[in-house]
């Protein structure tokens, strides 16, 4: 029986920076958390390597998404759960969105298979346009995405968990459309936040408390929380509850740091557990 599911989301940076000691770090860091589930973003897949299938157990079916840069850089999905049928679009919803890299204006569906008691759900991977002044893409992305979901689900009464590096702070406009908060013409959604539910506004992922932030080519930054764990709200309310959330790989292991964005895992469970 699957009481409850284990998620997380997080950012591998390539192999970039002394990627022989983040691999370590990562390793045994995931190794330790154990989720059921994983999405990564900026994951590298070549014909010669598969950071995934490197970091992970056997255990774990990884299945890298379409639209990878030149260098192999994309979106990754990892389950040890039986999936099934993988559904992905571009989001290419204005001229600014570069074709060339598919993966960044993007959005995968895959069905989960968890057993009973949860039962099967949907897993959304979302990776949105990223630059600072691309507000309007991502509201419009999160539009098509939404609709992308529904025509997804087809009519059937099972859960959604959208997550991924959503590039847009809490009070952003596509974070509120995410959350039910602000209107956008074309759609109308109810997730809630994983993180906000549990602990709050804080919980920056991207920040320069991280050298690899401070020290990298966003050396302005001065902290967002942009990693996002969503859970569907029905009329009732969200459908899996939020008995934890976390944010992982937040600390340096002796002296080195997994990776320049934090994760966030959420464990979630059934609201009548």
């Amino acid at each position: 029986m699957a009481k409850r599911l284990r998620l997380l989301t997080l950012n591998l940076w390539g192999i970039e920076g002394d990627w022989a000691a983040r691999r370590s770090v990562l390793k045994a860091g995931l190794r330790d958390l154990h989720p059921d589930v994983l999405v990564f973003q900026e994951s590298i897949k070549t014909a010669d390597y598969d950071q995934a299938k490197d970091l992970l157990s056997a255990e774990y079916t990884v299945i890298h998404q379409e639209g990878r840069s030149p260098d192999g850089t994309g979106n990754t999905i990892a389950c040890c759960l039986p999936l099934g049928e993988v559904r992905q679009s571009f989001l290419q919803v204005t001229p600014r969105v570069d074709s060339a890299h598919g993966w960044i204006g993007s959005v995968a569906v895959v069905e989960v298979r968890s057993p009973y008691p949860i039962g099967d759900f949907l897993l959304v991977h979302l990776k949105p346009s990223w630059q600072r002044d691309y507000d309007r893409e991502r509201e419009l992305q999160a539009v098509v995405a939404a609709r992308f979901i529904e025509e997804a689900l087809q009519g059937r009464d099972i859960h959604v968990v959208l997550a991924g590096d959503l590039d847009a702070r809490p009070d952003s406009r596509s974070i509120r459309f995410w959350k039910g908060q602000q209107s956008i013409p074309g759609a109308g959604v109810r997730y809630y936040d994983a993180w906000e539910e549990t602990n709050g506004q804080e919980g920056h992922t991207f920040t320069p408390r991280n050298p690899l932030v401070a020290t990298g080519d966003m050396s302005q930054e001065s902290g967002r929380r942009i990693d996002y764990i969503l859970v569907r709200c029905d009329d009732d309310g969200p459908t899996l509850k939020v008995a934890n959330c976390f944010l992982a790989f937040d600390e340096p292991v002796t002296g080195v740091w997994a990776t320049d964005h934090f994760g966030v895992v959420a464990d979630l469970h059934l609201p009548t557990q």
